[in-house]
């Protein structure tokens, strides 16, 4: 008699007659896939996925920062971040609203009773600053940053950001890494991990501190996160050079450099004794940068040899304004740093780390105009020389420069208070220089923006546009860490193809 097992209803779920046909025919569909991956007729593996296969670039050890292949044509070799650290207010700078000036001290249609980071809003609030056309494009943009508004037809606008936090340690942490969390790589490490450096004799990418201190997310603004040690940002400004970095006076110029010619000799010969140690390599060759940075960083950190015409159009020769000048010789240190090859520059303005709140970032919480009136001045003139100076020089053609901040602020102002709350939900980052459309504006937010209404873009998607225009597939760009193939955009972003030439 034939057993089977029986389910709960009598029925039979599995005899030896059924065991024995579903073996067979699953031996057949065993022995039908083999045969059509031998005939090459079975769909590709990565054809199956509709993310690309990762690729993880060959790096050699004792040449950390060699240059490296791009995934296929870039328009930009490198890039300079400037990052206004408080969340810059784009109703206040770049995003005109002319609602918002006729709403003046009217609530908020359909907001009467919103409370955000700090708590309840008040009334809508005009820009205590006169907006302008600029340029050919006409572009309106605020007093407070006018230089940078004599280049607005250079420019793509990026006028519906958005973030994924309201604070600014997180928000920082966001705009740097692509990740709120501490812990992950920056855009900056990312980018040289995966191209390397045009240079040899400088660090394959500087973080420029503002002239009063560190952000708030303070090192991992450029840190390395899981990646290789070698790809963090070297941090120094014009004014704060490397740390322990000069030869000490003791010691005569002749002896210092016999002394590294005769460490290169033993260093040489004791990795012939060790091939392969790519721990021991990776040492030797940030040892060998080291000494190399004791020449090339003095160098490019002198600003004597800068004309007084150049100095002036900075407003590094500023006697009235210390940080302005201080801020503007970091601007004229991120361009030779751009001359030199340098792969990846991040210019800070604005800093956590002295004063309360507002008195030396963007962080436009209670007094505004007050603060905005010191920090405007600081970045404008600076900023705005820096890209016209990139471009005379014909640097624009092959950098990218990229503005941002770690989100907006409010059209209100919180009540009690003359000043603006965070606002993620909507604000303005920009572009310029290879491989973006300019004059050009995209996305946009509603009439007193504070929400991005059309072309809405994240984080991601501004750098999965970065690595695009780097010659990089930001899908592909990865590395093995904790059981995942990690990524800059994470599991998200498209490139923004309305505005790449």
């Amino acid at each position: 008699m034939q057993k089977s097992i029986l389910s709960n209803t009598g029925r039979s779920l599995l005899n030896r007659r059924h065991f024995l046909a579903n073996t067979s025919a699953g031996l057949s569909a065993v022995g039908l896939s083999s045969l059509l991956s031998d005939a090459g007729l079975l769909a590709a593996e990565e054809n199956l996925s509709s993310t690309p296969k990762p690729i993880t670039p060959k790096i050699d050890a004792a040449s950390p920062h060699a240059p490296r292949a791009t995934h296929f044509a870039p328009q930009a070799k490198n890039v300079l971040m400037i990052f206004c650290s408080g969340g810059c207010s784009h109703v206040d700078t770049f995003d005109y609203k002319p609602e918002l000036i006729q709403r003046h001290g009217q609530s908020m249609p359909g907001e009467e009773s919103l409370i955000t980071f700090q708590g309840a809003q008040g009334a809508l609030t005009k820009s205590p600053y006169e907006f302008r056309p600029y340029g050919e494009s006409g572009k309106m943009i605020s007093d407070l940053v006018s230089h940078i508004g004599e280049m607005a037809d250079d420019i793509c606008w990026i006028h519906a950001l958005t973030s994924k936090t309201n604070t600014h340690g997180p928000g920082e942490n966001f705009m740097c890494t692509g990740f709120t969390l501490d812990g992950f790589p920056s855009a900056g490490a990312w980018v040289t991990y995966a191209l390397g450096s045009e240079t040899q004799d400088l660090p394959a990418y500087v973080a420029i501190p503002d002239p009063r201190g560190k952000p708030q997310a303070s090192v991992n603004c450029w840190g390395p996160g899981f990646l290789p040690a070698a790809y963090q940002g070297v941090d120094f400004n014009a004014t704060n050079p490397i740390r322990n970095l000069a030869r000490p006076k003791t010691i005569a110029a002749p002896i210092d450099v016999a002394t590294r010619e005769i460490l290169q000799r033993l260093n040489d010969r004791h990795l012939d004794r060790f091939p392969g140690d790519t721990q021991l390599a990776a040492r030797i060759a940030s040892y060998e940068l080291a000494a190399k940075m004791q020449l090339s960083v003095p160098e490019v950190s002198d600003l004597s040899s800068e004309s007084k015409q150049t100095l002036k159009m900075y407003g590094a020769d500023d006697t009235a304004n210390s940080i302005k000048a201080e801020f503007a010789k970091n601007c004229i240190l991120s361009r030779r740093l751009i001359e030199k090859g340098v792969r990846f520059v991040q210019l800070f303005n604005g800093s956590y780390q002295t004063g309360g709140e507002g008195t030396s970032n963007w962080d436009g919480h209670k007094i505004l105009k007050d603060q905005y009136d010191v920090h405007g001045p600081i970045l404008s003139q600076p900023a705005g020389a820096l890209l016209k100076d990139l471009k005379q020089r014909g640097l624009l053609r092959e950098t990218l420069v990229v503005w941002c901040t770690e989100f907006g602020r409010m059209p209100t102002f919180q009540k009690g208070a003359t000043g603006r709350d965070h606002n993620p939900s909507g604000f303005t980052a920009w572009m310029a220089g290879a491989g973006v459309k300019a004059p050009f504006n995209y996305g946009s937010t509603d009439d007193f923006g504070y929400k991005a209404t059309e072309n809405i873009t994240t984080v991601y998607d501004l750098y999965a546009t970065l690595l695009h225009l780097l010659g990089l597939n930001h899908e592909q760009l990865s590395f093995y860490h904790n059981g995942i193939q990690r990524r800059l955009t994470d599991v998200h972003g498209q490139v923004i193809t309305d505005i790449v030439v």
